[in-house]
């Protein structure tokens, strides 16, 4: 057994996330399909060869929308891969080229909610299954919300084209969490993430515009689906 470089098994270091770069001696794509990819990637893990399939995304954004009654604005939408109608933020793919992720957001939130925003602030980074998947989501807070003109984006087709939304007191919509009446992974995280941040009065946020260094090292790595076409 080879003897591990940490005393005692445990981690001494700094905690957090950071990019590594195991040689990858072979590729092959598995599936190409309209938005995600399937392929198997040869890894040499420290003198390990294994192969690794994981889903190659397109990463995405999504919008907690709280408005000066403390309420989060969540829509109903069909999720076909789990046959069940779910109540979610909203949220969108990065599919347009040379759009950052503040403009995909704002539009997400007009096209799905027929809101604006002049408040936004980064409320929270994540990966939603880094063991299979690449997909990385970024989550921004837009507060000081005003209805827009002419109401919601009629943009989407099928599951998107219907997608009626409602507001939910950000603590009732947190006990729904807990009950496990919302399981959207996104709609989790953004809700708890959110009741984490409003009390400390979101001092705690990043600017909207923030940089997302994740996401820039998930391009470099090869591990973002960039070819698809946009669905909008």
């Amino acid at each position: 057994m080879t003897a591990t470089p940490y005393p005692g098994g445990q981690w001494v270091g700094t905690v957090g996330d950071e990019p590594v770069d195991y040689p990858v001696v072979g590729s092959v794509n598995r599936f190409l399909g309209q938005v995600w990819s399937v392929k198997t990637d040869t890894v040499n893990i420290d003198g390990h060869v294994v192969d690794r399939d994981f889903v190659v995304h397109t990463g995405a954004v999504a919008v907690a929308a709280i408005d000066d009654e403390g309420r989060i604005y969540l829509l109903r939408q069909y999720r076909h891969p789990v046959a069940m109608m779910m109540f979610e933020v909203p949220a969108g793919l990065l599919d347009v080229a040379g759009e950052d992720a503040l403009n995909t957001a704002k539009r997400e939130l007009a096209e799905e909610a027929g809101l604006e925003a002049s408040e936004w602030h980064v409320l929270v980074d994540f990966f939603t299954s880094p063991g299979g998947l690449s997909e990385a989501i970024r989550v921004f807070l837009a507060r000081d919300l005003r209805a827009r003109e002419g109401g919601r984006v009629l943009t989407g087709e099928a599951e998107e084209a219907d997608m009626p939304g409602c507001w939910v007191d950000l603590d009732e919509a947190a006990n729904r969490v807990f009950d496990g009446s919302l399981g959207n992974p996104t709609t989790v995280v953004s809700i708890l993430a959110a009741v984490t941040a409003r009390a400390s009065g979101w001092e705690s946020l990043r600017p909207g515009d923030s940089d997302w260094p994740v996401r820039q090292h998930l391009l470099d790595a090869g591990r973002v689906r960039t070819d698809v076409a946009p669905r909008h």
